[in-house]
C-alpha cells in the first residue's frame, strides 16, 4: 500500500511546530532576530535533553539513560526555537500564511485530509492584535486550504501546564467568550513533570460546559499511568496526547482498550535519545489492544510528517497494511468536526481507502 497516498486525518499537531524554516528565515530577517546560526542549521539541530534520568530508573520499558548517536553537537530545545519563532509572528497576515502553509504541507507530504492545530494563548505582541483578530487570521488560512487542498480542519486552544491554573482559567474563559465555529476544544500541553492535570479542572470544566471538546498530553514525560485516568474521569478528556506511560499499570490499560479511548502517538520526539523508546512504547500500545492513531506533533522542527509517521509504524514495527487502514479510520471517528461533516469525511475514507487496496 502506498502510504504516502493513504488518506489521513492528524488530530495532535502543534501549529507553531509546523512553521517552516524557510518562512521563518523570511521572517526573522524582517523582525531583525539575531540568532545563533540559520533557521534551517537550527531545526536540524533541533534536540530536547529529557527531564532528569532518575524519574525513569524502573519503567516497563526501559527509557534510554544516555545520548543517542544522532544527537547534534550543539542542540537546541524544541521550546527554545518555539520561542524564537512566535517573536517574529507580528501580523495577522503571518498568522494566516503559517496556518495555510501547516495544511498545504498536510495535504502534499501526507495526503491529509482531517488537520486539527493547537494554538497556544496569546503572547505579548499577539494580545495588541486581540484574540478576536488572532483566531479569525488563523481561521482564514484554514478557509483557504479547504478552498485549495479539499481539507477540513480545526483549532484546538492549548492550556500550557507550566502556568498557574488560575492562569488557564483566564484563558479558557476568553475562548468560551468568544466562540469560534473553527475553535472546536481545548488541550493541555507542555512538561508534564510541571505538576498533575488535576490543577486544571476548573478550566476544563468550563470548556466542557461551553461544548468545547476536550484533551490532554499525559502519560509521556511523569512515568504514571494515573494521569491519564485523571485526565479522563476529572478533566473530562474526550481522548488522549501520547499516553505511552498508561504502560505502567494493567488496569488502566484494561481500561482504556475496553473503552477505545484514542490515543494520538509521534514515534519521532525531539528528544532523540527516546525516539526508540518512544517506538517499542507504541509497539506495545498495539499489542496491547489499544485505539491508536499516529500524529505529527511538531513536523516541522522534528522534522517527520504524517506519511512518515505512518512508514515507521508499518517499516519499523511491523504494523500490517489493514491495521494501519484502521488508525485512518479511528483518526475520522475520533476527529472534532460536527457529526454531518465527520459522517461526509468517514463516507469519504471508505471510498478512498476501498480503492487503494
Amino acid at each position: 500500500m502506498n502510504l504516502d497516498r493513504m488518506p489521513k486525518v492528524d488530530l495532535h499537531c502543534h501549529l507553531i511546530g509546523t512553521v517552516r524554516a524557510s518562512t521563518f528565515a523570511e521572517l526573522a530577517r524582517r523582525e531583525g532576530l539575531d540568532l545563533p546560526d540559520t533557521p534551517e542549521r537550527i531545526y536540524a539541530d533541533v534536540n530536547s535533553l529529557p527531564p532528569d534520568p532518575a524519574l525513569y530508573l524502573n519503567t516497563r520499558i526501559p527509557v534510554p539513560q544516555g545520548r543517542s548517536a544522532d544527537e547534534p553537537e550543539v542542540s537546541y530545545s524544541l521550546f527554545q526555537v518555539s520561542s524564537w519563532v512566535l517573536q517574529v509572528l507580528r501580523e495577522a497576515d503571518d498568522l494566516t500564511r503559517i496556518t495555510y502553509e501547516a495544511f498545504e504541507n498536510a495535504h502534499r507530504t501526507s495526503a491529509t485530509r482531517h488537520l486539527e492545530v493547537s494554538f497556544d494563548a496569546l503572547t505579548g505582541h499577539q494580545e495588541k492584535l486581540g484574540y478576536a483578530t488572532v483566531i479569525e487570521a488563523y481561521a482564514e488560512g484554514i478557509k483557504m486550504a479547504e478552498r485549495d487542498f479539499g481539507m477540513s480542519g480545526r483549532l484546538i486552544a492549548a492550556v500550557d501546564r507550566s502556568r498557574s491554573g488560575e492562569e488557564a482559567l483566564s484563558w479558557i474563559r476568553t475562548v468560551v467568550d468568544n466562540p469560534h465555529e473553527y475553535v472546536a476544544g481545548i488541550g493541555l500541553d507542555n512538561l508534564e513533570t510541571a505538576g498533575p492535570p488535576e490543577r486544571f479542572e476548573a478550566a476544563f470544566r468550563l470548556a466542557g460546559a461551553a461544548g468545547l471538546r476536550r484533551t490532554a498530553h499525559s502519560s509521556e514525560h511523569a512515568p504514571v499511568a494515573v494521569n491519564t485516568l485523571t485526565c479522563l474521569d476529572v478533566l473530562g478528556c474526550d481522548r488522549i496526547d501520547h499516553g505511552y506511560f498508561v504502560l505502567e499499570d494493567d488496569e488502566v490499560v484494561a481500561r482504556v482498550r475496553d473503552e477505545q479511548v484514542p490515543f494520538t502517538v509521534i514515534s519521532t520526539t525531539s528528544r532523540r535519545s527516546w525516539r526508540p523508546w518512544r517506538r517499542a512504547s507504541i509497539a506495545a500500545m498495539l499489542e496491547a489492544g489499544l485505539n491508536v492513531i499516529p500524529a505529527s506533533d511538531d513536523p516541522g522542527m522534528f522534522p517527520t510528517s504524517l506519511a512518515n509517521e505512518y512508514r515507521i509504524l508499518s517499516d519499523q514495527l511491523g504494523v500490517p497494511d489493514e491495521r494501519l487502514r484502521a488508525m485512518a479510520l479511528a483518526g475520522v471517528e475520533a476527529c472534532w468536526l460536527p457529526e454531518p461533516e465527520k459522517d461526509a469525511l468517514r463516507k469519504r475514507f471508505e471510498r478512498e481507502l476501498a480503492s487503494a487496496e
